[in-house]
């Protein structure tokens, strides 16, 4: 079961982008359902992780970009928490769901370097060690471009199979996608280039990797590009699903894509 926040269709702004995605998805025939008290729309974020093993992981949702805008950061525990029947091991550690990209099999787990200036009472190792543990996975780092806001890992990379992973096309930028590539060869991960363009400051516009993916389909965001077209072909050349374009960009704009604003659990698990 796919959840979003209602804000996505209570907020005039987003609901152009939102009635498209829940045309596709209904056309589809995926299910999804509307979350309440949620203070902003970015699901990934502040809800749960489930590891591989059906645990669930509630992180520490306080990211240095939010610094000074409480009234905007859910709280999980507070304001969601006592809608789901499913236990929850709390972490004090402050980590964005964004910035946890699973393997196939959740065996691997791919974190942006952006967890240390997170968490910087951790010493590095005791952190990693600690996210192997809670995570049931091996942690990769992998570096973050340090002028994005969230640096994020799910808008840098996402997996295709256990040993590939697609990131983003475009012009290096102090060797970012050199360094992503090299930090993931050594785990033996090869990374594909996707198309990617650049977008105004804090806009996720550009970003085709920030998919939905259910386990029948992907749905791409598209932007009214021309480079739209040529991302579809290439997720058709890499994904065994159906791939499902939709436009979002009114929410493109505000800095995230659908992986962002969407999460999942299993529909008996929710009052």
């Amino acid at each position: 079961m796919l959840f979003f926040s209602s804000l996505i269709k209570s907020i005039p702004e987003y609901k152009p982008a939102a009635d498209r995605l829940f045309a596709a998805l209904e056309s589809s025939g995926t299910e999804y359902r509307l979350l309440d008290s949620t203070r902003d729309i970015w699901l990934r974020d502040f809800m749960p992780v489930r590891t591989k093993n059906g645990e669930y992981i509630s992180f520490c949702y306080e990211p240095s970009y939010l610094t000074g805008y409480k009234d905007i950061r859910t709280d999980y525990r507070k304001d969601i928490a006592p809608l789901f029947d499913f236990p929850v091991i709390y972490s004090d550690i402050n980590l964005d769901g964004g910035n946890v990209v699973f393997s196939p099999s959740g065996e691997n787990v791919i974190i942006s370097d952006r967890i240390f200036s997170e968490n910087t009472e951790y010493k590095k190792e005791k952190l990693i060690t600690e996210l192997e543990r809670l995570l049931e996975a091996k942690v990769i780092i992998i570096p973050s471009l340090k002028s994005d806001m969230t640096g994020h890992a799910d808008g840098m990379v996402r997996f295709v199979d256990e040993k590939t992973v697609i990131g983003n096309s475009l012009p290096s930028i102090n060797g970012l996608e050199q360094r992503i590539k090299n930090a993931l060869k050594e785990y033996g991960i090869t990374v594909i280039d996707f198309p990617y363009y650049y977008s105004p400051k804090d806009s996720a516009e550009g970003c085709y990797l920030n998919f939905l993916e259910t386990d029948s389909r992907i749905f791409l965001p598209v932007f009214g590009k021309e480079t739209d077209a040529y991302a579809l072909r290439k997720a058709q050349e890499l994904f065994y699903k159906k791939i499902v374009p939709v436009n979002i960009n009114e929410i493109a704009v505000k800095g995230g894509v659908l992986n962002c604003i969407s999460w999942e659990t299993k529909e008996t698990e929710y009052r």
